[in-house]
């Protein structure tokens, strides 16, 4: 019989010795830290609940894989970083990702995953969108008070002839819309659209959805709509004052608005020229667009600096102070794109290149499941450390990209961790957490 030996890579001499390479190490993995995602998995036992829901048209006697099986692995690939499908043709043989999810084999084939992804029905999806909704309500120990919902939609570009594929004139390119709903640092929706529609398409519809289910589980929260100019929609408007929903939303400024903010303009406009220093002045007006019932309230941020006048509206139904309203709360969705940054650059929902649109939407839930993930580790295991505020990426690559030699028996799995790795006393500290919380 043959046998085939390694070619040896050569490298530059160390102290006279010669530095060579190989591919012949044996079982070490790389991504040892996958560990602590199947552990925050199986806490919140968020892929059991979801695969036990689906429906799994396969002959059974034939199939080599679980619908939950392949779940977990792309799922825990995409957190560790693996976008393509094409990475499972040398990702399926890792051990640690075997062991994750739960196998001691071969994991499911690249083209396996494919013909899983192209499989999404309407129903599944809404099962993955239902699941991530409970995940946040039994993530409360006790009714809370107040629910702050942020709503943003951004850009999903696409490169080929995707089904909703159109050209987008404020960003120029072809590309989805996707909308997310976050509540804090959770992912409550995503939810994918074509880019012709309108920015606020299917947020009403989401928000009732979400309004109703907290409302059965604490009758007595309280909610807030809370979004940009892009959400500006008076039926909505009407929709929040009638179902007792606060709502803060920012309003696009035109000449009626500017003409009845004149007096705040003119002030913050003088008080630069007095001081030189950048002001800021708020204030409120009553404004009603042609469509509305009524005038609603409008607070103003009257900015003026070396670059000129910079006003800004944001129209609410809460009562309290301008600019604690505008600077505290308004301001505060922010963070709501820092979270939409993680899912698009981290975590590659945006890698929607599948030709069905079904399929596309599967995609950007299954990054939305790895989010929940790596927001599970950093909400209940990195709480007080110097990664309780870290992005998914740097929590990737802090906690999970770690090099480990894995001896796989009968009796246990044993993999063993870099001993130059620099985060051992943290990496410790969040899986007792995870196993504890």
């Amino acid at each position: 019989m043959t046998i085939c030996n390694i070619k040896s890579i050569e490298f530059t001499r160390c102290k006279r010795r010669k530095v060579v390479a190989d591919f012949g190490g044996g079982e070490i993995t790389s991504d040892a830290g996958v560990l602590l995602l199947n552990q925050a998995d199986q806490k919140l036992r968020l892929t059991q609940r979801i695969a036990s829901k689906f429906d799994d048209p396969r002959c059974k006697g034939k199939c080599d894989h679980s619908m939950r099986d392949m779940l977990r692995q792309r799922v825990y690939a995409m957190a560790l970083g693996y976008e393509d499908l094409n990475d499972h043709i040398t990702l399926r043989k890792d051990t640690a990702l075997q062991t994750a999810v739960g196998r001691d084999t071969a994991l499911a084939s690249n083209s396996t995953l494919c013909r899983f992804e192209n499989a999404a029905t309407e129903k599944m999806c809404w099962q993955i969108s239902q699941e991530l909704v409970e995940v946040f309500v039994e993530s409360h120990s006790k009714s809370p008070k107040k629910l702050i919902l942020d709503f943003d939609c951004t850009d999903d570009p696409v490169h080929g002839d995707q089904i909703g594929r159109f050209f987008h004139g404020y960003y120029d390119h072809y590309c989805f819309l996707p909308l997310y709903v976050f509540c804090g640092g959770q992912l409550l929706a995503a939810y994918l659209r074509p880019s012709w529609v309108d920015p606020a398409r299917g947020a009403w519809a989401i928000l009732k959805l979400l309004s109703d289910r907290f409302r059965q589980i604490w009758p007595g929260v309280e909610i807030i709509f809370r979004a940009d100019s892009g959400f500006c929609r008076h039926r909505m408007f009407n929709w929040c004052e009638k179902n007792d929903i606060g709502f803060i939303v920012g309003i696009a400024k035109n000449n009626r608005l500017l003409t009845a903010s004149s007096d705040l303009i003119d002030q913050a406009q003088q008080q630069f020229a007095f001081t030189g220093e950048r002001q800021r002045v708020f204030g409120e007006i009553k404004y009603a667009a042609d469509t509305w019932q009524y005038a609603r309230r409008v607070i103003v941020k009257a900015e003026h600096s070396g670059k000129g006048s910079n006003p800004r509206f944001v129209v609410t139904n809460m009562t309290g102070d301008c600019k604690e309203l505008y600077e505290q709360l308004y301001c505060a969705r922010g963070e709501a794109e820092n979270r939409i940054k993680e899912q698009q650059l981290d975590l590659f929902a945006d890698r929607t290149s599948c030709t069905g649109w079904l399929a596309n939407q599967l995609r950007v839930l299954l990054s939305a499941l790895a989010y929940t993930l790596m927001e599970t580790i950093r909400r209940l295991a990195l709480k007080g450390s110097q990664l309780s505020r870290a992005c998914c990426g740097t929590i990737r690559l802090k906690l999970l990209k770690i090099g480990a030699v894995v001896v796989r028996n009968t009796r246990r799995v044993h993999l063993m961790l870099s001993s130059a790795y620099t985060h051992q006393e943290l990496f410790v500290r969040v899986a007792k957490r995870l196993a504890l919380s």
